[in-house]
């Protein structure tokens, strides 16, 4: 038995060195390969997103500090976010053609490059027409820095983008609905403004130290032919259909950018509210918006892109106007609705390529997007005004009315013609 138990631990012996040697060579090669391939884009494009979502935010929490600041009213405010729209929509439309023109990498660091300009403007001046420029910028880099994660995350996350992407505007929800609860709480005033900026400028260099680590390996493309169904012109969605689609995203986007822009105020000004009890009503509503894009996946899943559509835009939108009609007493489901209306953005995009084909989807999908948001530009541009000459409690009814237009034109798409939708 010993001479047994001996022989065996000769062998071992003789296999050891053999063992170290290999393991170690392979475990030290997955580990340069995952380290540089995988987990420093992750950790970067995970710390951009949050910083990304906390820059967002900022415009609607700090609206009641600009407007004593720089002793501005309604129609102030209205053009800092008709302004950082414009950024949207400039940067959103020239985005994509950069990126397939030039470096992608290049691109994202020189549009994260901005970003943080935007930010350190911020901190370096108190000029309302250079905060101006700063929500042009910003905004418009945080968007198309949004587009570069979608569109580097497939070359970084092969196998798993789909997850990946999920999670990266999961941590955005959060940096959105966090700094809202925060930040409401303890940076309510001008030098808690230029505190915040001066985090995030930071945030963007680490975020622009881990892109130049990143190593972004070019797309491989398959030989296979890709099998694309063509539909004959006659049978193409016609531009009624693409009109409903404009007037059901455009409504959409006013009711909830709305609540993102307008809240904050609506609940000190018309409901009274100390601003941590109204800040805390506005993360709860960005919470849901968060929470309700993870937990309800499945669900959109399984009931698939029209039912989820119907159920929880009717839902949401029930839960909205109750909110809103019922002053300071419902101001808790006008929060709540956040959660089932969460899904809706990402799944009307889903709703888009079930009704193109994909030859045009992406155009169409941009258009339409596009035409909605330069909708969402024009209220936010007559807002303010409407809001210095009738109340903001008066002008806040604007968003429920928006929100149930949107639901009755998608009834109305499913209605006028089933066979294109």
């Amino acid at each position: 038995m010993r001479e047994q138990n001996g022989g065996l631990r000769g062998q071992t012996a003789i296999f050891q060195p053999y063992l170290k040697v290999h393991l170690w060579e392979k475990g030290k090669n997955f580990m340069n390969k995952e380290k540089n391939i995988r987990w420093i884009p992750v950790l970067c494009f995970g710390v951009l997103m949050l910083g990304l979502g906390s820059s967002d935010s900022l415009r609607g929490i700090f609206s009641p500090v600009f407007q004593e600041h720089y002793s501005v009213g309604g129609r102030g405010l209205s053009m800092m976010v008709v302004i950082s729209y414009v950024g949207n929509l400039l940067f959103l439309s020239v985005g994509g053609k950069m990126m397939d023109t030039f470096d992608r990498k290049k691109v994202a660091m020189g549009m994260l490059g901005i970003w943080m300009a935007a930010v350190l403007l911020n901190v370096l001046t108190d000029s309302y027409p250079m905060i101006l420029l700063s929500m042009f910028l910003a905004l418009g880099a945080s968007t198309m820095l949004n587009t570069t994660v979608n569109l580097l995350t497939p070359m970084v996350c092969a196998g798993y983008a789909g997850m990946m992407v999920n999670i990266f505007f999961f941590i955005q929800g959060i940096g959105t609905s966090g700094s809202q609860f925060l930040l409401g709480r303890f940076a309510f005033s001008y030098d808690g403004w230029k505190m915040i900026n001066g985090v995030l400028f930071a945030v963007g260099l680490v975020s622009l130290g881990l892109f130049a680590m990143v190593n972004l390996k070019p797309e491989k493309e398959k030989t296979k032919p890709k099998t694309i169904q063509k539909k004959k012109p006659q049978d193409m969605p016609g531009a009624s259909i693409f009109w409903l689609l404009v007037l059901m995203m455009g409504f959409y986007f006013i009711g909830e950018h709305g609540i993102m822009n307008w809240m904050l105020t609506y609940c000190m000004n018309a409901l009274q509210m100390p601003s941590r009890t109204a800040s805390t009503y506005l993360s709860i509503f960005w919470g849901g918006m968060t929470v309700g894009r993870l937990v309800f996946a499945p669900v959109v899943q399984k009931l698939g892109v029209r039912k989820s559509l119907k159920y929880f835009g009717g839902a949401g939108t029930v839960l909205f106007v109750a909110g809103v009609l019922s002053g300071s007493k419902g101001v808790i489901l006008l929060s709540g609705s956040g959660l089932l209306i969460s899904i809706l953005y990402p799944t009307m995009v889903l709703f888009f390529q079930q009704i193109y084909p994909v030859s045009v989807v992406a155009t169409k999908t941009g258009a339409i997007i596009s035409a909605a948001t330069i909708a969402d530009i024009v209220f936010n541009a007559g807002f303010g005004a409407l809001s210095d000459s009738m109340g903001i409690q008066i002008s806040f009814l604007i968003l429920p009315v928006c929100m149930v237009l949107y639901y009755c034109f998608y009834l109305l798409l499913l209605r006028v013609s089933p066979s294109e939708v």
